[in-house]
């Protein structure tokens, strides 16, 4: 898959809020990513998070949005109101809410009455490998990733362009199993003819 591609992950997870009463800090937290869960993308092609792979991204400039979307701006870890970690389970991620913003007040509360409970981050792949196995099904596992963001979603999904460039390298793959079929079907025929004249 093409490294400048943008792609996005979803997870079903539990974010929670809670409330720092020393400091009347408002905070989102849970995992954003979650390793060795193998995903299905669609029937016959699944995709799994290695653990490390987020291990060269976490010094990047990450911030954390609503919905993907680059007006709302909930945290930054440059500037200390997003908390990145990785441990054995996956990505874990802290935000601090900006009082003062409403759009971060209300999605805090709608994550604290469980309206709000998903998640997802946008990223590029640097590193992967793909297993193609003989009943005819794939599964790539992400190695190492190049994290731009990470999301708290109302419908968290996986984004078109990201499955279409999949499907699109199972394709090539069919395509040149084919050749490569036809290419030995071929010299077995060639060899049988030589043989019999």
């Amino acid at each position: 898959m093409s490294r400048e591609l943008k792609q996005t992950r979803s997870l079903l997870t539990e974010l929670k809020t809670r409330a720092e009463p020393d400091s009347q800090e408002m905070i989102i937290e849970g995992y954003f990513a979650v390793f060795n869960r193998q995903t299905e993308l669609w029937p016959g092609a699944f995709e799994e998070i290695e653990p490390g792979a987020f291990d060269k991204t976490l010094g990047n400039d990450i911030r954390a949005l609503i919905n993907h979307d680059t007006m709302f701006v909930l945290g930054r870890n440059k500037s200390g109101t997003l908390e990145l970690r990785v441990d054995s389970h996956g990505l874990w991620g802290r935000v601090k809410i900006n009082p003062n913003d409403s759009d971060a007040v209300n999605l805090y509360e709608r994550v604290k009455r469980g309206d709000v409970d998903q998640c997802s981050f946008g990223f590029n792949i640097v590193r992967e490998e793909a297993d193609w196995r003989d009943d005819g099904t794939v599964k790539w596992t992400i190695k190492e990733i190049d994290l731009h963001e990470v999301s708290v979603c109302t419908f968290p999904a996986y984004e078109d362009t990201g499955v279409q460039a999949r499907k699109a390298e199972v394709t090539q793959h069919r395509e040149r199993q084919m050749q490569q079929r036809k290419h030995q079907l071929k010299e077995r025929l060639k060899r049988t003819w030589l043989l019999d004249n």
